[in-house]
């Protein structure tokens, strides 16, 4: 169930799982490549750990702040209240992006500091080439698509879960391995490590991730149509307005997803 949070404890929030994301994501990587010199063993470590503690992240707090871990996820929501629906206001926006980038520069810290490495060394793996840029492109548009897309058919419940399972599988069916959010990716521009991604390589991504996320609204608004409303946080998104039929008015009418409905926006991304 939602929770009516203060702006600072649902920045806090997302700080926080940002935070918690690239401990997760870094440091499974580090980990991996540790245990096996295998890259394709490292990278199936990988994909599955930062699978399972997104998921988690976006349970636990998803109903706080939305768990949009992304400002990506945090703009689309936003569009969404410009747009006629509820969603989060332009001062929120800022607050959202500044403590998701510092979460994510924290925890990719704090992985560093964890594995006994020197933090603050910025990382010198360049990811250049369009086709990479065209695959982050293809990954945010699809992370949007997913929250968008089961927030419109009435199913927020299933967005963790279904996050999770797509970013687990963009991370393969990806050439730049998903990143898909320009938070994510500042972070890891402080690890020199197998997830990492040279800060000369940032401009290129984070633009890729924007073009991404305005495309994967637009696919949003082609197949599901204009939206009709959402929650706070992104794991629950949308609900569809319900009326009783005749037949069913002497009974009360059975909440969609068996919870109320809350102001707001949408759900995250790695």
């Amino acid at each position: 169930m939602p929770i009516d949070a203060s702006l600072p404890r649902r920045a806090a929030a997302e700080l926080i799982g940002t935070a918690g994301l690239l401990v997760v994501v870094i440091g499974s990587g580090i980990q991996a490549k540790a245990l096996s010199h295998d890259a394709g063993v490292a990278l199936v470590a990988n994909s599955i750990a930062s699978a399972i503690g997104l998921g988690l992240i976006i349970t636990l707090l998803g109903p706080l702040s939305g768990a949009h871990l992304n400002p990506v996820v945090t703009l689309t929501s936003w569009w969404a209240r410009r747009s006629g629906g509820e969603g989060v206001g332009g001062r929120e926006v800022l607050v959202y992006a500044a403590a998701q980038t510092t979460g994510a520069i924290g925890g990719a810290v704090l992985a560093e500091v964890m594995f006994g490495r020197v933090p603050g060394t910025f990382a010198t793996q360049v990811r250049d080439g369009s086709h990479l840029l065209i695959g982050e492109v293809v990954a945010t548009a699809g992370l949007v698509l997913v929250i968008q897309g089961l927030g419109r058919v009435g199913r927020p419940r299933l967005i963790p879960a279904a996050v999770a399972a797509y970013i687990a599988a963009a991370i393969w069916f990806t050439s730049s391995g998903s990143f898909a959010n320009p938070a994510g990716t500042v972070g890891r521009a402080f690890s020199d490590s197998f997830t990492g991604i040279a800060p000369r390589s940032l401009p290129g991504f984070v633009a890729a991730q924007l073009l991404g996320g305005a495309i994967g609204l637009a696919l949003a608004a082609l197949l599901y149509g204009a939206r009709r409303g959402t929650r706070r946080g992104g794991t629950e998104a949308v609900l569809p307005d319900i009326a009783p039929s005749p037949s069913d008015a002497t009974e009360p009418a059975t909440p969609v997803a068996d919870f109320p409905r809350p102001d707001a926006s949408e759900s995250l991304a790695i």
